[in-house]
């Protein structure tokens, strides 16, 4: 029986034999047991349902969105949350709930922009290091040395500083600081892999180092990569924010939440919903990367039981 005309009634199964008949049916096991792995950790469970959510949010913002997000209204400046203002109002009397759904739109581009550039070049990079060894490894890993002897935060701030404000400009430089460790993972595991049988077999049928680094070692360092990749999200968010706050990331009047956040430390005093409703949207969604990346770790862990 084909696996397109595989009964329902079986599908249980199917997915816990003991040999699968095909890769897909192989593929759709792991699969399950990640998803069985991912159910018993109810706090990974937690960030899931809550990235979903915020992906869901950014997804459907206009349709969300009570007010104009740009329309001020200095006779509803300050106002707290009510009725009419689920969020309040900020200084100039924007709908702060309107510009936090909004804003969800620039935080995740940003994270998964960054995310992006940074993990591939920091792969590349770790694997080509590992593998090829020598002087290669050395002025690689030197490389490596130098960009993580300043807090992430610090080289960022260096960066945009000389390319200037702006969102593009500011993925920029939180890829190029985010990048370095992922290069150290890499090469860490591309040292034990280039050791391996199946690698020295590989050599011997006459494939290229190229070759050897994109087909055989970066795949195996892959899973490594995306859990590190994924418990930096958090990372890369709070640098986002702290751009933004300084007022070298997203410009005024975007919605963005590290903006938000410095418009409103002014006010905390008397309007503390303004300072405090964006804060809050930092906090929960680095912690449901942090939470979700925890799981995915055990998920993608080839030594998890």
């Amino acid at each position: 029986m084909s696996d397109a005309s595989l009964p329902t009634s079986s599908l249980g199964a199917w997915l816990r034999a003991p040999v699968p008949a095909s890769p897909f049916q192989a593929r759709m096991q792991a699969l399950w047991l990640g998803w069985r792995r991912l159910r018993s950790n109810p706090p990974a469970l937690a960030g899931a349902a809550i990235l979903l959510l915020l992906v869901a949010v950014a997804v459907s913002a206009p349709l969300l969105a009570t007010h104009d997000i740009y329309a001020q209204d200095l006779t509803a400046r300050l106002r707290p949350p009510s009725a009419a203002h689920w969020l309040g109002t900020d200084d100039l009397g924007r709908d702060i709930y309107s510009r936090l759904v909004f804003g969800s739109r620039i935080t995740l581009y940003i994270a998964f922009l960054a995310a992006l550039i940074a993990a591939p070049l920091g792969l590349v990079i770790g694997t080509t290091a590992g593998y090829l060894g020598g002087w290669t490894d050395t002025i690689l890993m030197r490389l490596v040395d130098i960009f993580l002897s300043f807090p992430s935060l610090i080289l960022a701030l260096a960066f945009v500083a000389a390319l200037g404000p702006g969102i593009e400009n500011a993925i920029i430089a939180i890829s190029l600081a985010a990048w370095p460790p992922i290069a150290r993972l890499a090469r860490a595991e591309t040292l034990t892999v280039r050791k391996s049988d199946y690698i020295a077999a590989v050599r011997l049928q006459g494939a290229s180092r190229l070759r050897i680094i994109l087909h055989h070692v970066v795949p195996m360092c892959l899973p490594s990569v995306i859990v590190r990749i994924t418990l930096n999200m958090a990372g890369i968010i709070l640098t986002a924010a702290g751009l933004g706050f300084l007022g070298l990331g997203a410009q005024p009047p975007s919605p963005e939440w590290g903006a938000m956040l410095s418009t409103g430390r002014q006010f905390v005093m008397t309007s503390w919903w303004i300072a405090a409703i964006p804060g809050c949207a930092i906090l929960f969604t680095s912690l449901a990367f942090n939470l979700f990346g925890d799981g995915l770790r055990d998920i993608l862990d080839p030594r998890h039981g």
